[in-house]
């Protein structure tokens, strides 16, 4: 089967499509990827073909001038995802046409695919990745984005739908009219609904990487959509530390990490972490400043921290305790797949939603801010640590995590959908 691969130059966006495209090219699929070329040579080495999309760094775009708010995500997705849009969708073609693919995999908010799911022209079937929480609209009428746990009441759905109002007047009917035009310029139809609905319900396939107990109910779902569980990134040959060996069971292991995006300042959370515990000499605190040279850490390290610039998740998140992020949808998933209590404190981009989800699934803490203080992060930490109900709630959930074989769900899903012709 010949297959086309298609993702945002972000790292999260990338590993979770790596990891399917090195599986298909693993059982003897011929498979292009195409992204940013700041990610070719891993794509190479995991032995797939690539061709460049450069985007001029636009996916990595933070506003940083702007509070977090509808005002800022606005200007930043159309300025990351929807700008790009055309020039995807006319490098997708050119690719298409050239490769023949029996399937096009994209990332959800590799928005190239767009124009060709609304284009009546033949194509080949398209199945979507999400990278991040479920963007359905919501039947209790909250805001996407927001970071609001389920309704519990007629009252509740009352004040989320006047939230609502508020934030489609600032970011969803305004994304969603940029995003018309752009369509309208290449001879389209709009969209069907807001932009994050019409990304799920667009596609002939919507994988979603997760499971249902870490999901909400949306009542009836649409009928491409698959909850598929983790697909593990495949393993990189990640240098161990020279202390890694003090991983060895003998203390609790609190783990803390920005990602890879959202880490220009550590004071935001790895620092505050590291203070915050500081005087616990029974705690081994890991940093991982996610590629960013350990000397951007301001200060010395307290005596019971280490530091990586890059450490193998597959590997650390087993002797993992306890990990405290700013809510990434895929280091979050994978810790609740390895059964890791979460003490999140984050908001921009789609970790407000991340947040509400491990503290309504009861999986962990939300701090719902960008700068909890030390004092918040200790308190939260320890709650964590010392709480039982956390750790099994998160035993429960890597339990779900466990039932489901991402890598079979994924491949079958995706060659049902390749015997399909698209008119």
């Amino acid at each position: 089967m010949r297959v086309l691969i298609a993702a945002s130059a972000l790292t999260g966006h990338v590993n979770p499509l790596l990891a399917i495209g090195h599986r298909l090219h693993a059982r003897g699929d011929d498979v292009l990827f195409t992204t940013s070329e700041t990610f070719q040579s891993r794509i190479e080495a995991a032995g797939l073909r690539f061709a460049p999309c450069n985007d001029g760094g636009a996916a990595a775009y933070l506003d940083v001038d702007l509070p977090p708010g509808p005002e800022r995500w606005r200007h930043e997705f159309e300025q990351r995802f929807i700008n790009g849009m055309p020039g995807q969708a006319a490098g997708l073609r050119r690719l298409i046409a050239d490769h023949r693919p029996d399937v096009v995999i994209a990332g959800s908010l590799f928005l190239g695919v767009l124009p060709l799911l609304l284009d009546t022209r033949a194509r080949p079937p398209i199945a979507v990745l999400n990278v991040s929480f479920l963007f359905l609209d919501r039947p209790d009428q909250a805001p996407v984005g927001a970071g609001l746990p389920p309704a519990k009441d007629a009252a509740e759905r009352v004040r989320y739908a006047a939230l609502k109002a508020g934030t489609d007047a600032a970011f969803v009917n305004p994304v969603r009219a940029h995003t018309d035009v752009l369509l309208a310029e290449l001879g389209l139809r709009p969209l069907p609904a807001s932009l994050p609905h019409s990304i799920v319900v667009l596609p002939d396939l919507f994988l979603q990487p997760t499971v249902p107990a870490f999901e909400y109910d949306f009542g009836v779902l649409p009928p491409g959509l698959r909850f598929v569980g983790l697909l593990p990134s495949p393993h990189t040959d990640i240098p161990l530390p020279a202390w890694w060996h003090e991983l060895d069971g003998s203390k609790r292991v609190v783990l803390v990490t920005q990602g890879t995006l959202a880490n220009s300042d550590f004071g935001a959370l790895v620092e505050p972490t590291l203070a915050a515990l500081a005087d616990r000499g029974d705690l081994l605190v890991v940093a991982t400043t996610g590629g960013r040279p350990l000397d951007s850490l301001r200060g010395s390290l307290p005596p019971n921290a280490r530091a990586a610039s890059f450490l193998p998740f597959d590997l650390l998140l087993p002797k993992v305790d306890l990990l405290v992020t700013n809510g990434g949808y895929g280091s979050v998933s994978q810790a609740l797949a390895a059964g890791v209590p979460i003490v999140s404190a984050g908001r921009t981009e789609d970790k407000a939603e991340v947040g509400a989800r491990i503290s309504w699934s009861g999986v962990g803490i939300d701090l719902a801010t960008d700068v909890p203080s030390v004092e918040a992060l200790r308190l939260a930490i320890l709650h964590v640590l010392d709480e039982p109900a956390f750790r099994r709630r998160t035993a429960e959930t890597a339990d779900a995590f466990s039932r489901v074989n991402a890598g079979h769900e994924i491949l079958t899903a995706v060659d049902d959908l390749a015997g399909r012709s698209v008119d």
